[in-house]
Protein backbone atom coordinates (compact mmCIF):
# COMPACT_ATOMS: atom_id res chain seq x y z
CA UNK A 1 0.00 0.00 0.00
CA UNK A 2 1.58 3.54 -1.20
CA UNK A 3 2.48 5.25 1.77
CA UNK A 4 0.33 8.55 0.84
CA UNK A 5 -3.56 9.02 0.15
CA UNK A 6 -6.02 10.07 -2.75
CA UNK A 7 -8.71 12.67 -2.40
CA UNK A 8 -10.50 13.31 -5.25
CA UNK A 9 -11.05 16.85 -5.19
CA UNK A 10 -12.85 20.05 -7.56
CA UNK A 11 -15.55 19.59 -9.87
CA UNK A 12 -15.94 15.80 -9.59
CA UNK A 13 -17.20 16.45 -5.64
CA UNK A 14 -19.44 19.66 -6.67
CA UNK A 15 -21.13 18.22 -9.59
CA UNK A 16 -21.80 14.89 -7.47
CA UNK A 17 -23.67 17.20 -4.65
CA UNK A 18 -25.70 18.89 -7.38
CA UNK A 19 -26.73 15.82 -8.79
CA UNK A 20 -25.49 16.19 -12.00
CA UNK A 21 -23.27 14.26 -14.21
CA UNK A 22 -19.42 13.99 -13.34
CA UNK A 23 -17.71 14.31 -16.38
CA UNK A 24 -14.02 14.81 -15.32
CA UNK A 25 -12.43 13.60 -12.14
CA UNK A 26 -9.54 15.11 -10.77
CA UNK A 27 -7.46 13.80 -7.89
CA UNK A 28 -4.94 15.14 -5.06
CA UNK A 29 -2.08 13.19 -3.83
CA UNK A 30 -1.00 14.23 0.01
CA UNK A 31 2.25 12.74 1.60
CA UNK A 32 3.87 11.99 -1.61
CA UNK A 33 7.01 12.94 -3.31
CA UNK A 34 7.36 13.08 -7.21
CA UNK A 35 9.85 10.40 -6.78
CA UNK A 36 7.41 8.14 -4.60
CA UNK A 37 4.71 8.57 -7.20
CA UNK A 38 6.91 7.50 -10.20
CA UNK A 39 8.49 4.32 -8.33
CA UNK A 40 4.54 3.27 -7.85
CA UNK A 41 4.03 3.63 -11.81
CA UNK A 42 2.70 6.75 -11.61
CA UNK A 43 3.33 8.53 -15.35
CA UNK A 44 4.74 12.41 -15.34
CA UNK A 45 3.32 14.64 -17.41
CA UNK A 46 3.39 18.14 -15.65
CA UNK A 47 5.17 21.04 -16.95
CA UNK A 48 4.66 23.80 -14.48
CA UNK A 49 3.49 21.29 -11.50
CA UNK A 50 3.71 17.95 -10.59
CA UNK A 51 1.08 16.55 -12.22
CA UNK A 52 0.65 11.96 -13.16
CA UNK A 53 -1.09 9.87 -14.68
CA UNK A 54 -2.41 6.48 -12.90
CA UNK A 55 -1.21 3.76 -13.51
CA UNK A 56 -4.13 2.07 -14.14
CA UNK A 57 -7.29 4.43 -15.01
CA UNK A 58 -5.03 7.09 -16.60
CA UNK A 59 -6.89 10.17 -14.73
CA UNK A 60 -4.82 12.84 -13.98
CA UNK A 61 -3.41 12.95 -10.08
CA UNK A 62 -1.20 15.89 -9.00
CA UNK A 63 0.95 16.73 -5.80
CA UNK A 64 -1.18 18.61 -3.11
CA UNK A 65 0.39 22.16 -3.75
CA UNK A 66 0.68 26.01 -2.43
CA UNK A 67 1.34 28.72 -4.86
CA UNK A 68 2.71 32.27 -3.96
CA UNK A 69 2.11 35.17 -6.16
CA UNK A 70 5.29 36.92 -7.76
CA UNK A 71 4.24 38.71 -10.77
CA UNK A 72 1.05 40.35 -11.82
CA UNK A 73 -1.28 38.29 -14.24
CA UNK A 74 -2.02 34.47 -14.27
CA UNK A 75 1.57 33.71 -15.14
CA UNK A 76 3.04 35.09 -11.99
CA UNK A 77 2.90 32.25 -9.14
CA UNK A 78 5.18 29.87 -7.84
CA UNK A 79 4.11 26.72 -6.56
CA UNK A 80 5.16 24.84 -4.05
CA UNK A 81 4.33 20.61 -3.68
CA UNK A 82 5.83 18.67 -1.34
CA UNK A 83 4.79 15.72 1.24
CA UNK A 84 4.21 18.00 3.78
CA UNK A 85 1.69 19.94 2.07
CA UNK A 86 -1.87 19.20 3.76
CA UNK A 87 -5.32 18.51 1.70
CA UNK A 88 -6.56 21.69 3.44
CA UNK A 89 -3.40 24.31 2.61
CA UNK A 90 -4.34 22.75 -1.23
CA UNK A 91 -7.99 23.20 -1.08
CA UNK A 92 -7.15 27.18 0.19
CA UNK A 93 -5.72 28.05 -3.20
CA UNK A 94 -8.87 26.92 -5.32
CA UNK A 95 -10.72 29.68 -6.22
CA UNK A 96 -14.50 29.01 -4.94
CA UNK A 97 -15.86 27.35 -2.18
CA UNK A 98 -18.30 24.72 -4.60
CA UNK A 99 -14.66 23.93 -6.46
CA UNK A 100 -12.40 23.68 -2.65
CA UNK A 101 -13.94 20.28 -1.34
CA UNK A 102 -12.22 16.72 -1.49
CA UNK A 103 -13.57 13.75 -0.88
CA UNK A 104 -12.04 10.15 0.84
CA UNK A 105 -12.01 7.35 -0.47
CA UNK A 106 -14.54 6.53 2.09
CA UNK A 107 -17.23 8.73 0.66
CA UNK A 108 -16.25 11.67 3.23
CA UNK A 109 -16.53 15.05 1.73
CA UNK A 110 -13.41 17.20 3.19
CA UNK A 111 -15.02 20.81 3.16
CA UNK A 112 -13.03 23.34 5.22
CA UNK A 113 -14.40 26.55 3.27
CA UNK A 114 -18.33 25.64 3.59
CA UNK A 115 -18.43 24.57 -0.23
CA UNK A 116 -21.54 22.59 0.76
CA UNK A 117 -23.24 25.92 2.28
CA UNK A 118 -23.01 27.79 -0.54
CA UNK A 119 -24.56 24.63 -2.57
CA UNK A 120 -27.48 25.08 -0.82
CA UNK A 121 -27.55 28.52 -0.73
CA UNK A 122 -26.89 28.58 -4.61
CA UNK A 123 -24.00 31.39 -3.82
CA UNK A 124 -20.73 31.80 -6.02
CA UNK A 125 -18.06 32.68 -3.22
CA UNK A 126 -14.48 32.84 -3.24
CA UNK A 127 -12.29 30.51 -0.80
CA UNK A 128 -9.89 33.43 0.00
CA UNK A 129 -8.12 36.75 -0.13
CA UNK A 130 -5.99 35.03 -2.61
CA UNK A 131 -8.86 34.68 -5.36
CA UNK A 132 -7.80 38.43 -6.30
CA UNK A 133 -4.25 37.50 -7.22
CA UNK A 134 -5.30 35.44 -10.32
CA UNK A 135 -7.08 37.83 -13.17
CA UNK A 136 -8.59 34.17 -14.93
CA UNK A 137 -10.42 33.49 -12.10
CA UNK A 138 -13.33 36.78 -12.99
CA UNK A 139 -13.57 34.70 -15.96
CA UNK A 140 -13.88 31.70 -14.53
CA UNK A 141 -16.61 32.58 -12.16
CA UNK A 142 -18.43 34.32 -15.19
CA UNK A 143 -18.06 31.20 -16.93
CA UNK A 144 -19.68 29.08 -13.97
CA UNK A 145 -22.80 31.79 -13.57
CA UNK A 146 -23.47 30.78 -17.21
CA UNK A 147 -23.48 26.98 -16.18
CA UNK A 148 -25.46 27.20 -13.03
CA UNK A 149 -27.67 30.38 -13.42
CA UNK A 150 -29.73 29.89 -10.97
CA UNK A 151 -27.01 30.66 -8.28
CA UNK A 152 -25.55 34.30 -7.40
CA UNK A 153 -22.34 35.45 -6.87
CA UNK A 154 -21.69 36.87 -3.30
CA UNK A 155 -21.56 40.09 -2.85
CA UNK A 156 -18.19 40.51 -1.03
CA UNK A 157 -16.99 38.35 -4.13
CA UNK A 158 -18.07 40.80 -6.50
CA UNK A 159 -16.49 43.76 -4.99
CA UNK A 160 -13.27 41.45 -4.82
CA UNK A 161 -13.27 41.06 -8.07
CA UNK A 162 -14.30 44.93 -8.94
CA UNK A 163 -11.55 45.75 -7.13
CA UNK A 164 -8.99 43.41 -9.04
CA UNK A 165 -10.19 45.38 -12.18
CA UNK A 166 -9.55 48.73 -10.71
CA UNK A 167 -6.22 47.46 -10.21
CA UNK A 168 -5.62 46.64 -13.50
CA UNK A 169 -5.64 43.06 -13.10
CA UNK A 170 -7.42 42.27 -15.67
CA UNK A 171 -4.88 43.80 -18.12
CA UNK A 172 -2.69 41.12 -17.44
CA UNK A 173 -4.66 38.72 -19.07
CA UNK A 174 -3.24 37.17 -22.53
CA UNK A 175 -5.73 36.42 -25.51
CA UNK A 176 -5.47 32.56 -25.40
CA UNK A 177 -6.47 32.20 -21.89
CA UNK A 178 -9.21 35.32 -22.49
CA UNK A 179 -10.67 33.01 -25.23
CA UNK A 180 -10.52 30.18 -23.44
CA UNK A 181 -12.63 31.15 -21.12
CA UNK A 182 -15.06 33.37 -22.84
CA UNK A 183 -15.65 30.46 -25.56
CA UNK A 184 -16.55 28.01 -22.41
CA UNK A 185 -18.59 30.70 -21.47
CA UNK A 186 -20.65 31.09 -24.46
CA UNK A 187 -21.24 27.15 -24.65
CA UNK A 188 -22.93 27.09 -21.39
CA UNK A 189 -26.68 26.77 -20.66
CA UNK A 190 -27.22 30.58 -20.25
CA UNK A 191 -24.11 32.72 -21.61
CA UNK A 192 -25.75 35.48 -20.85
CA UNK A 193 -25.06 35.27 -17.23
CA UNK A 194 -21.68 35.30 -17.78
CA UNK A 195 -22.02 39.15 -19.69
CA UNK A 196 -24.15 39.74 -16.65
CA UNK A 197 -21.43 38.81 -14.14
CA UNK A 198 -18.59 40.52 -16.17
CA UNK A 199 -20.57 43.78 -16.50
CA UNK A 200 -21.09 43.54 -12.68
CA UNK A 201 -17.45 43.15 -11.90
CA UNK A 202 -16.42 46.04 -14.28
CA UNK A 203 -14.16 43.27 -16.39
CA UNK A 204 -16.75 43.40 -19.56
CA UNK A 205 -15.59 47.31 -20.07
CA UNK A 206 -11.99 45.96 -20.57
CA UNK A 207 -12.55 42.84 -22.12
CA UNK A 208 -15.55 43.60 -24.44
CA UNK A 209 -16.12 47.52 -24.61
CA UNK A 210 -17.49 46.83 -27.78
CA UNK A 211 -20.16 44.95 -25.99
CA UNK A 212 -20.15 46.96 -23.14
CA UNK A 213 -21.39 49.88 -24.97
CA UNK A 214 -24.72 48.38 -26.07
CA UNK A 215 -26.06 48.69 -22.68
CA UNK A 216 -28.37 51.67 -22.36
CA UNK A 217 -28.86 51.95 -26.04
CA UNK A 218 -32.21 52.02 -27.27
CA UNK A 219 -33.77 50.26 -30.62
CA UNK A 220 -37.05 51.20 -32.63
CA UNK A 221 -39.42 49.19 -30.13
CA UNK A 222 -41.96 48.04 -32.99
CA UNK A 223 -38.96 45.65 -33.65
CA UNK A 224 -37.70 45.41 -30.52
CA UNK A 225 -40.13 45.18 -27.96
CA UNK A 226 -37.23 44.67 -25.21
CA UNK A 227 -36.00 48.18 -26.70
CA UNK A 228 -32.14 47.96 -25.07
CA UNK A 229 -29.36 46.83 -27.37
CA UNK A 230 -27.53 45.33 -24.65
CA UNK A 231 -30.75 43.45 -23.27
CA UNK A 232 -31.22 41.99 -26.66
CA UNK A 233 -27.55 40.89 -27.16
CA UNK A 234 -28.60 38.60 -23.63
CA UNK A 235 -31.68 37.13 -25.31
CA UNK A 236 -30.46 36.24 -28.57
CA UNK A 237 -27.41 34.41 -26.68
CA UNK A 238 -29.48 32.25 -24.85
CA UNK A 239 -31.77 31.42 -28.06
CA UNK A 240 -28.34 30.06 -29.15
CA UNK A 241 -28.46 27.96 -26.07
CA UNK A 242 -31.69 26.84 -26.28
CA UNK A 243 -31.41 25.97 -29.61
CA UNK A 244 -28.04 24.25 -29.22
CA UNK A 245 -26.11 26.34 -31.72
CA UNK A 246 -22.08 25.61 -31.84
CA UNK A 247 -19.32 28.21 -31.31
CA UNK A 248 -19.24 29.78 -34.37
CA UNK A 249 -22.93 30.74 -34.05
CA UNK A 250 -22.51 31.72 -30.51
CA UNK A 251 -19.52 34.29 -31.24
CA UNK A 252 -21.21 35.71 -34.14
CA UNK A 253 -24.13 36.06 -32.16
CA UNK A 254 -22.26 38.23 -29.87
CA UNK A 255 -20.45 40.07 -32.56
CA UNK A 256 -23.77 40.59 -34.57
CA UNK A 257 -24.89 44.14 -33.52
CA UNK A 258 -21.70 45.94 -32.00
CA UNK A 259 -22.10 48.63 -34.70
CA UNK A 260 -25.34 49.65 -32.53
CA UNK A 261 -23.28 51.14 -29.79
CA UNK A 262 -21.63 53.45 -32.19
CA UNK A 263 -24.76 54.78 -33.69
CA UNK A 264 -25.08 58.84 -33.20
CA UNK A 265 -27.24 59.92 -30.33
CA UNK A 266 -29.42 62.20 -33.36
CA UNK A 267 -30.02 59.03 -34.74
CA UNK A 268 -31.30 56.81 -31.85
CA UNK A 269 -33.67 54.89 -31.48
CA UNK A 270 -32.89 53.66 -35.66
CA UNK A 271 -29.11 52.64 -36.55
CA UNK A 272 -28.69 53.48 -40.14
CA UNK A 273 -25.73 51.04 -41.89
CA UNK A 274 -24.78 49.55 -38.27
CA UNK A 275 -24.29 46.24 -40.34
CA UNK A 276 -21.12 47.80 -41.84
CA UNK A 277 -20.00 48.92 -38.31
CA UNK A 278 -20.97 45.75 -36.79
CA UNK A 279 -18.17 43.60 -38.86
CA UNK A 280 -15.59 46.08 -38.33
CA UNK A 281 -15.92 45.91 -34.76
CA UNK A 282 -16.45 42.26 -34.99
CA UNK A 283 -13.23 42.44 -37.17
CA UNK A 284 -11.76 44.23 -33.64
CA UNK A 285 -12.69 41.71 -31.53
CA UNK A 286 -11.76 38.33 -32.96
CA UNK A 287 -8.23 40.30 -33.74
CA UNK A 288 -7.53 41.47 -29.76
CA UNK A 289 -8.51 37.73 -28.42
CA UNK A 290 -7.14 35.47 -31.70
CA UNK A 291 -10.42 34.24 -32.41
CA UNK A 292 -10.36 31.30 -34.15
CA UNK A 293 -10.76 31.53 -38.27
CA UNK A 294 -14.51 29.95 -38.43
CA UNK A 295 -15.35 31.92 -35.67
CA UNK A 296 -14.40 35.39 -37.01
CA UNK A 297 -15.31 34.47 -40.25
CA UNK A 298 -18.62 33.86 -39.32
CA UNK A 299 -19.03 36.39 -37.30
CA UNK A 300 -18.24 39.23 -40.05
CA UNK A 301 -20.31 37.35 -42.13
CA UNK A 302 -23.80 37.33 -39.43
CA UNK A 303 -22.43 40.83 -39.06
CA UNK A 304 -22.87 42.02 -42.53
CA UNK A 305 -25.71 40.29 -43.83
CA UNK A 306 -28.19 39.69 -40.87
CA UNK A 307 -30.20 42.39 -41.78
CA UNK A 308 -30.90 40.89 -45.38
CA UNK A 309 -31.27 37.71 -44.32
CA UNK A 310 -34.60 39.06 -42.11
CA UNK A 311 -35.61 41.00 -44.98
CA UNK A 312 -35.35 38.35 -47.94
CA UNK A 313 -38.77 37.35 -47.75
CA UNK A 314 -39.40 39.93 -49.79
CA UNK A 315 -37.25 39.73 -51.98
CA UNK A 316 -36.94 38.64 -55.76
CA UNK A 317 -35.08 36.21 -57.32
CA UNK A 318 -32.01 38.27 -58.34
CA UNK A 319 -31.69 40.28 -54.61
CA UNK A 320 -31.84 36.22 -53.24
CA UNK A 321 -29.12 34.98 -55.94
CA UNK A 322 -26.90 38.39 -55.01
CA UNK A 323 -27.52 37.37 -51.16
CA UNK A 324 -26.39 33.77 -51.87
CA UNK A 325 -23.47 35.12 -54.11
CA UNK A 326 -22.44 37.46 -51.06
CA UNK A 327 -22.62 34.85 -48.92
CA UNK A 328 -20.41 32.57 -50.61
CA UNK A 329 -22.97 30.18 -50.07
CA UNK A 330 -22.35 27.42 -52.80
CA UNK A 331 -18.54 26.70 -51.77
CA UNK A 332 -19.34 27.51 -48.41
CA UNK A 333 -23.05 25.53 -47.66
CA UNK A 334 -22.26 25.17 -43.97
CA UNK A 335 -21.37 28.34 -43.26
CA UNK A 336 -24.28 29.56 -44.58
CA UNK A 337 -26.33 27.71 -43.14
CA UNK A 338 -24.91 28.51 -39.57
CA UNK A 339 -25.75 32.17 -40.55
CA UNK A 340 -29.15 31.31 -41.19
CA UNK A 341 -29.15 29.65 -37.86
CA UNK A 342 -27.69 33.26 -36.21
CA UNK A 343 -30.59 35.30 -38.17
CA UNK A 344 -33.20 32.87 -36.36
CA UNK A 345 -31.72 33.26 -33.24
CA UNK A 346 -31.46 36.98 -33.20
CA UNK A 347 -35.11 37.42 -34.59
CA UNK A 348 -36.00 35.15 -31.53
CA UNK A 349 -34.03 37.15 -28.94
CA UNK A 350 -37.09 39.68 -28.62
CA UNK A 351 -39.20 39.75 -25.22
CA UNK A 352 -42.45 38.45 -26.54
CA UNK A 353 -41.18 36.74 -29.75
CA UNK A 354 -38.98 33.22 -28.61
CA UNK A 355 -41.13 31.58 -30.35
CA UNK A 356 -41.69 33.35 -33.97
CA UNK A 357 -41.78 31.60 -36.61
CA UNK A 358 -38.76 31.99 -38.79
CA UNK A 359 -39.07 31.55 -42.05
CA UNK A 360 -36.07 32.88 -43.51
CA UNK A 361 -33.98 30.48 -42.72
CA UNK A 362 -35.88 27.32 -44.37
CA UNK A 363 -36.79 29.18 -47.84
CA UNK A 364 -32.87 30.36 -48.24
CA UNK A 365 -31.63 26.71 -47.93
CA UNK A 366 -34.38 25.93 -50.22
CA UNK A 367 -33.26 28.60 -52.60
CA UNK A 368 -29.89 27.21 -52.11
CA UNK A 369 -30.24 23.49 -52.61
CA UNK A 370 -32.34 24.79 -56.01
CA UNK A 371 -29.03 26.09 -57.10
CA UNK A 372 -27.25 23.61 -56.04
CA UNK A 373 -28.56 21.62 -58.68
CA UNK A 374 -26.99 23.67 -61.54
CA UNK A 375 -24.48 21.12 -63.71
CA UNK A 376 -21.75 24.32 -63.43
CA UNK A 377 -19.65 22.11 -66.00
CA UNK A 378 -21.91 21.87 -68.74
CA UNK A 379 -22.88 25.70 -68.50
CA UNK A 380 -19.21 26.34 -68.96
CA UNK A 381 -18.95 23.69 -72.14
CA UNK A 382 -21.67 25.42 -73.24
CA UNK A 383 -20.53 28.94 -72.63
CA UNK A 384 -17.27 28.33 -74.33
CA UNK A 385 -18.64 26.54 -77.09
CA UNK A 386 -20.77 30.14 -77.72
CA UNK A 387 -16.80 31.45 -77.71
CA UNK A 388 -17.45 32.97 -73.76
CA UNK A 389 -14.58 33.57 -72.13
CA UNK A 390 -13.45 34.43 -68.58
CA UNK A 391 -16.26 36.60 -66.56
CA UNK A 392 -18.79 35.51 -69.84
CA UNK A 393 -18.40 32.21 -68.32
CA UNK A 394 -19.15 33.25 -65.20
CA UNK A 395 -22.58 35.15 -66.33
CA UNK A 396 -23.58 32.10 -67.68
CA UNK A 397 -23.28 29.98 -64.48
CA UNK A 398 -24.95 33.49 -62.80
CA UNK A 399 -27.44 33.37 -65.23
CA UNK A 400 -28.33 29.68 -65.11
CA UNK A 401 -28.79 29.64 -61.25
CA UNK A 402 -31.11 32.89 -61.69
CA UNK A 403 -33.26 30.58 -63.92
CA UNK A 404 -33.45 28.06 -61.92
CA UNK A 405 -34.30 30.63 -58.45
CA UNK A 406 -37.00 31.85 -60.73
CA UNK A 407 -38.40 28.47 -61.48
CA UNK A 408 -38.45 27.75 -58.32
CA UNK A 409 -39.97 31.29 -56.65
CA UNK A 410 -42.75 30.46 -59.24
CA UNK A 411 -43.38 27.03 -58.17
CA UNK A 412 -43.79 28.31 -55.12
CA UNK A 413 -45.72 30.97 -55.54
CA UNK A 414 -47.99 29.20 -57.99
Amino acid sequence: MPPFQTYLVGGAVRDRLLGLPVQDRDWVVVGASPEALAAAGYLPVGKDFPVFLHPETREEVALARTERKTAAGYHGFAFRAAPDVTLEQDLARRDLTINAMAEDDAGRVIDPHGGQRDIAAKVLRHVSPAFAEDPVRILRLARFAARFADFTVAPETVELMRAMVAAGEVDALVPERVWQELSRGLMEGKPSRMLEVLRQAGALQKLLPEVEALFGVPQPEAHHPEVDTGIHLLMVLDQCAASGAPLTVRYACLCHDLGKGTTRKEELPRHIAHETRSEKLARQVSARWKVPTDCRELAELVAREHTHVHQSTGFGPEARLRLLERCDAWRRPDRFAELLWACECDARGRLGLERRDYPQRERLLADLRATQGVDLAAVSAAAVARGAKGPEIGAAIKAARLGVLRSFTESLDS
